[in-house]
């Protein structure tokens, strides 16, 4: 740097940087206000909101300031440089005058640095309180309120009916003997229902049940006879997933065993539980069929719900829908539930809830019902 630096050089260098700096400080001239006035802080805040100010902005505003005042008080800023001069003018009298002129400048300079800083540091916090501020009179915010899921609606509809006719709901275990799933049921051992490909085994010779038949053992056991109950519940199958099986589905089975009970007793109670189900005009078909824990065996269908009979796209045009099996309780079952079959005779039936469900919500493929899709479920909120 050479000697002896001139004081009217040092002058304009200093006057053109403060003027600099009031060039651009012009834009935050708003936030500096009168220290005596408690108030400013305030007005200025509802002034911004006015304007559309958020806290973004006013954030933005103070690390805008911040990057002002490195910019010309920092270390290294020509305003440090200017100040480092004064020491080098020779004149006494005039270096005296330099160093009071850029006091002033100085501190004109870092007040209103300061005075801006302050107040937006202020307006940012009421900002941030404000957004954070909980009106405790404002109402809450209740949670959507959920439904039970289409295939326990339909469960529920059932039992009711079921129980209005004098039947007790049933539960039992999803994981059973050989004996409950198939000795009891009088199912022979080379029958294509115990092999693997079929049901679902585990160690030591249980296997997740593949019917709720199995609760119907366990109530005749437990209760005896005379015995009116229907058993819904999970069952378990080997079938490949596709929109009419599951692995995992979903049955009801009935049964009632008493003294001199007939087929008669069988029709009239699937007939009266269909009517109450579809509509009273619901008419209902058994045909002739094949199960080993039943003799004689019947499945039976009913009049489509949908056409009345005259046939349409949920019926395949045929006006009856396939729901089920039924048929009088074989006598070996009976003597396997400890019930002397020679004093008591007793009917059963059961059916899918799944396929019901879909029947009647005219899904095209029941594995929805599993998804736990909500956008499928809330529909039958």
């Amino acid at each position: 740097m050479p000697e002896g630096v001139e004081y009217e050089v040092l002058k304009t260098q200093a006057d053109v940087i403060y003027e600099a700096f009031g060039r651009e400080f012009k834009r935050f001239d708003r936030f500096v206000g009168d220290r005596q006035d408690s108030g400013f802080v305030s007005r200025l805040q509802r002034e911004l909101q006015n304007e559309a100010f958020s806290l973004k902005d006013v954030e933005a505003q103070l690390r805008e300031l911040n990057d002002l005042r490195i910019r010309y008080t920092g270390k290294k800023s020509e305003w440090a440089a200017n100040k480092k001069q004064v020491g080098r003018i020779v004149d006494n009298e005039k270096r005296a005058w330099a160093g009071q002129r850029l006091l002033f400048q100085d501190v004109g300079i870092t007040d209103r640095l300061e005075a801006a800083r302050l107040n937006l540091e202020k307006i940012i916090d009421a900002l941030r309180a404000s957004r954070e501020r909980i009106d405790v009179t404002l109402p809450g915010r209740r949670p959507p309120r959920g439904h039970l899921h289409p295939i326990t609606l339909l469960r529920e509809k059932i039992e009711d009916i079921f129980v209005a006719l004098g039947y007790a709901i049933e539960d039992g275990r999803e994981i059973e003997t050989d004996f409950y799933n198939f000795d009891a049921l009088n199912v022979p051992l080379n029958h294509p229902a115990r092999s693997e490909q079929d049901t679902f085994y585990t160690t030591g010779g249980f296997a997740l049940r593949s019917q709720t038949s199995t609760v119907q053992i366990h109530a005749m056991q437990r209760r005896g006879a005379p015995l009116r109950m229907i058993a819904p519940g999970r069952v378990f199958r080997r079938d490949t997933p596709d929109p009419t099986h599951n692995p995992m589905f979903f049955q009801v089975e009935g049964l009632c065993v008493d003294r001199s009970i007939s087929m008669a007793h069988l029709k009239g109670t699937v007939a009266e539980f269909l009517r109450r189900m579809f509509g009273p005009n619901t008419v209902t078909r058994f045909r002739p069929s094949y199960f080993p824990f039943t003799e004689p065996s019947a499945e039976f269908d009913f009049s489509c719900f949908k056409c009345g009979g005259a046939g349409c796209r949920i019926c395949k045009n045929s006006g009856w829908i396939e729901l089920g099996g039924s048929g009088m309780v074989h006598p070996n079952v009976l003597r396997a539930a400890g019930v002397d079959p020679n004093e008591f005779s007793g009917f059963a039936f059961g059916f899918g809830i799944d396929r019901m469900c879909g029947l009647m919500y005219t899904l095209d493929d029941i594995r929805l019902l599993f998804e736990n899709d909500v956008r499928f479920l809330e529909q039958f909120g």
